[in-house]
């Protein structure tokens, strides 16, 4: 079943309108017609089904659907992971973004480290920023998430570490001289272990870019308590990194 996102959802009086370019896209890419049945999330992990009763391409430019039906949406974790991503070259963040999406992340944060290649002044970031959400939002519709996750505004190294932190339960980093395999396995059960518990609601990922993390970086993840984790005995590329990580964790925490 086709799936739209509306943010501003009134249940009062039982219809929701869909604008935008969803307009276009049901009318003349879906060719959907009065009566097919669609699901809107509100982006808040509340999805509701919904009857198409008006589409309006061109005049009002809206959809019209009844609620049929409204529902938790089951397709968020029971934990809320954050991903921060060493910022890389090419089109490389691109595809972090669509998979990272598609596993279940809750928000993405560029960051510009000390080995990023790439550098943006703030004109040019906020162009990418809403490349980059558009490309969550297409995600998060194909995946049927219940939330379009975030990609936020570009922090330095040592934002990250701050808000990290500030805002997490507990921090893993992808490092190569973690303690070993059986360490790091331990490491991902006794999270997956504190979100049954509830103890652990909010998780912090840290990978770096192309030329990985200088150990000044590692130095300050370290002392603000992060957990180093390796991810196998082969060099993953960095927009590999995080979507492994990403696999591990939503494999352990889904239910």
């Amino acid at each position: 079943m086709h799936r739209f996102f509306v943010s501003d959802i009134s249940t009062s009086d039982k219809v929701i309108e869909i604008t935008g370019p969803d307009v276009n896209h049901i009318a003349n890419v879906l060719r959907l017609g009065i009566g097919d049945e669609i699901t809107v999330s509100d982006g808040s992990s509340r999805d509701y089904l919904c009857s198409i009763t008006s589409i309006d391409p061109k005049n009002e430019q809206r959809v019209l659907a009844d609620i049929i039906d409204i529902f938790d949406s089951n397709a968020e974790l029971p934990a809320d992971i954050f991903l921060y991503q060493g910022f890389p070259k090419g089109d490389k963040f691109e595809t972090i973004i669509q998979k990272c999406v598609e596993l279940g992340i809750h928000e993405i944060i560029p960051v510009m480290m000390e080995r990023t290649i790439v550098k943006l002044d703030d004109k040019k970031q906020q162009k990418k920023l809403e490349r980059y959400n558009g490309i969550s939002a297409s995600a998060a519709k194909q995946s049927r998430r219940g939330i379009i996750p975030e990609v936020s505004s570009f922090v330095s190294m040592k934002e990250a570490v701050l808000k990290a932190s500030t805002d997490s339960d507990v921090i893993l980093l992808s490092y190569e001289s973690a303690e070993g395999m059986q360490y790091s396995r331990n490491v991902f059960n006794e999270v997956a272990e504190g979100v049954k518990k509830g103890e652990i609601k909010r998780i912090s990922v840290f990978i770096g870019p192309e030329g990985g993390f200088a150990d000044s970086e590692v130095k300050s993840l370290e002392e603000a308590g992060a957990r180093i984790i390796s991810l196998g005995h082969r060099i993953l590329r960095t927009e590999t990194a995080g979507m492994t990580v990403m696999s591990i964790l939503s494999f352990l925490l889904d239910e």
